[in-house]
């Protein structure tokens, strides 16, 4: 068995704190039951773990979260990159070519597409576990969860049981007749009569199944041919593509805890503190959450139903109920990134300036963890000046190593090659100077470090 968590998306909707580079998914805010944090990812993550579920994952996901993936899951999970974002058939396609020309997996290997954020519990995890039982016994060649509606949404996608299989017992795979996409209240209200569910948008297959269905678009050898004509598959939903046309689908009822978290209103509603990070309540206060990022401390008193947000990229100050409309007001907002979690620890921005003689300078404080390193590279529009603050490290300038420690300062020119390896946990400051300053201001080459 072999499960595929479908990554993407900048999670707007939880600005400040989310953003392109790190959405909804890795934000470290839910509390586990030692008192330390993880992510809603390293949540599922861990929970298909202790499930038994399987231990073969992969993160279908676009290059931007790759670094952060790494960060927050190590390789505990493969990882399979987007070259572009075509939609979640492309990505499906994508991973399916993954496990069986790169995995060599067999055509009968049962594959799972969950998403890689539910907020749930163990019992949807059983219910993963009953589909897999179902495509094993070729119930259906598509077989999806449906979750059991609490209230009539127009959020959600309904899945629409034949009417004379609902009253099997429960936890059995039930025939679909129809899906609906989205509907008014009105209409979910009378999709419910019919015991529809919502689509929570999990989904279980035999491997050959997919790979019949990517092959009408592109017949390869190679996993790397398929990635790179990538642009071929129609950019489509899923269940557009795949489970509306599918002959024969099967629905798999769950009845448990499923929330999205999507939302500050929602995720504050699953905080086990109030406070997260350099702040304080005042008493006065009533359901309120403070979630602070920045060194400087907040206050916050006489506000009720109310989340504060401060990180880097800004600050949030709203009513719960009204934070389903941020992600409209903070489309153009920020446009770099000024906290990023990367493969070899994170950066955070502490200055961005430009200056009347058409310079530009960006200050970074840069964390490595032991034993990661920077690749080795090259910029053509801006020099730098590193000063280390923290622990020891391997420098490379130009071909020269160099030992580095807390106290000491390189000055990188432009056009010289350079890299950095920490020993210990490493803590530099970096000033760029130049113009443009952009991330694509990099040109990489190897190192062998056991030179």
């Amino acid at each position: 068995m072999q499960i595929v968590l479908l990554s993407g998306g900048s999670g707007k909707r939880l600005w400040p704190l989310s953003n392109n580079a790190r959405s909804k998914q890795f934000l470290p805010l839910l509390e586990k039951a030692d008192g330390t944090m993880e992510s809603m990812v390293q949540r599922v993550v861990r929970q298909t773990q202790e499930a038994n579920l399987t231990t073969d994952i992969t993160l279908a996901t676009n290059a931007s979260q790759l670094d952060i993936i790494t960060n927050q899951l190590g390789d505990t999970v493969s990882v399979v990159t987007e070259p572009e974002r075509r939609d979640t058939f492309p990505a499906i396609a994508l991973a399916a070519s993954y496990l069986s020309l790169a995995k060599n997996c067999s055509d009968d290997e049962v594959v799972v597409i969950m998403p890689c954020d539910p907020y749930t519990e163990i019992g949807y995890f059983e219910t993963i576990g009953r589909m897999v039982e179902c495509v094993k016994q070729d119930i259906a060649e598509l077989v999806l969860m449906g979750i059991t509606p609490t209230y009539p949404s127009a959020k959600y996608g309904y899945v629409v049981p034949e009417m004379n299989s609902v009253q099997q017992t429960k936890g059995c795979a039930l025939p679909v007749a129809r899906f609906t996409e989205k509907p008014t209240v009105a209409v979910a209200e009378e999709l419910l009569k019919q015991n529809a569910f919502w689509n929570g948008g999990v989904f279980a297959f035999r491997l050959g199944y997919m790979m019949n269905i990517v092959k009408k678009y592109i017949i390869a050898d190679s996993f790397e041919e398929v990635r790179s004509r990538y642009s071929e598959f129609p950019k489509i939903s899923f269940d557009y593509e795949v489970a509306e046309k599918a002959q024969s689908v099967a629905v798999v009822p769950y009845t448990g805890q499923w929330k999205d978290l999507g939302t500050w209103n929602t995720l504050t509603d699953e905080l086990r503190q109030n406070i997260i990070g350099n702040a304080v309540l005042g008493p006065k206060c009533e359901n309120t959450h403070v979630i602070n990022e920045l060194q400087n401390p907040i206050f916050v008193d006489g506000v009720k139903d109310v989340v504060v947000a401060a990180c880097p990229d800004g600050i949030l100050v709203c009513a719960k109920k009204e934070t389903e409309n941020i992600k409209k007001y903070v489309e153009n907002l920020t446009p770099r990134p000024m906290y990023e979690e990367r493969r070899w620890g994170t950066y955070r921005v502490l200055d961005d300036t430009y200056y009347a003689d058409g310079n530009h300078s960006l200050t970074k404080r840069i964390t490595l963890q032991p034993g990661k390193n920077i690749s080795y590279q090259i910029h053509h529009h801006r020099s730098e000046v590193w000063t280390f603050v923290e622990g020891e490290g391997l420098f490379v300038l130009d071909g020269e190593v160099r030992k580095v420690k807390a106290g000491e300062t390189v000055i990188i020119p432009v056009e010289h090659y350079h890299a950095i390896k920490a020993l210990t946990e490493l803590t530099f400051i970096e000033v760029q100077v130049g113009n443009p300053l952009v991330e694509e201001d990099i040109e990489r080459t190897e190192w062998n470090w056991k030179e």
